[in-house]
């Protein structure tokens, strides 16, 4: 697994970008901020102006951080260099989507009107259709994907489970992103109950194909 300069540097400068802009919220923002939304949109939680200004820059220099570091400990290490590019549009995409909440967390924070029971949504929507299409060419290793014992023990129980797991995602994130012109706004059905079954299906479907794969 590489890291060069040109990998490296637009990461670099989101990483930064996030504690200059973290020193000007904080500069700005009022003693307490909104931090937290319910499903309609409503602030069901403040934070300090500290909590507001600089969770994100902590964050977001965390996952940058661990990215790197964790090629270096996985024992299929050797793996990564078959999928580098999808890593890295992997921790580009992350970023990118914390830096976009943060964003409209923070003008909300400052006295803007930003519709977070739409913008947030379409977000996170457009982060698992993302991480949807690239997942079946995520290879065999111990940290990104769908771990499982029979995924991990089998690739062709893995490369399936994946493109199974990809279009689960993509389907998880188009419903995300039409969840605030549904004609009902319920947790349980837009997230709960597809999480759960994206969560649970391809389990289920790695165990059922490799048992069909060692028969």
């Amino acid at each position: 697994m590489k890291f060069t300069f040109k990998s490296e540097i637009l990461l670099i400068i989101l990483v930064l970008g996030a504690w200059a802009a973290g020193f000007y919220f904080y500069s700005v923002f009022p003693e307490t901020v909104p931090v937290h939304w319910n499903i309609a949109g409503e602030v069901d939680r403040y934070g300090s102006r500290f909590e507001g200004a600089f969770i994100l820059p902590i964050v977001v220099t965390a996952m940058y951080l661990l990215f790197l570091f964790i090629p270096l400990i996985d024992p299929k290490k050797e793996k990564y260099q078959q999928f580098q590019n999808v890593y890295h549009i992997f921790r580009y995409i992350l970023i990118l989507i914390m830096w976009v909440i943060y964003l409209i967390a923070s003008f909300n924070g400052l006295g803007y009107n930003i519709r977070v029971e739409i913008w947030i949504p379409l977000t996170i929507g457009l982060l698992f259709i993302i991480l949807g299409n690239y997942m079946g060419k995520i290879k065999p290793n111990w940290f990104m994907g769908i771990r499982t014992p029979w995924t991990l023990s089998n690739d062709e129980v893995w490369n399936k489970t994946h493109r199974l797991g990809g279009k689960l995602f993509m389907l998880m994130g188009l419903l995300l992103m039409l969840s605030p012109v549904l004609p009902w706004q319920s947790l349980t059905l837009t997230l709960i109950i597809p999480v759960s079954i994206i969560a649970l299906v391809p389990v289920v479907y790695s165990y059922l194909l490799y048992r069909k794969i060692k028969k």
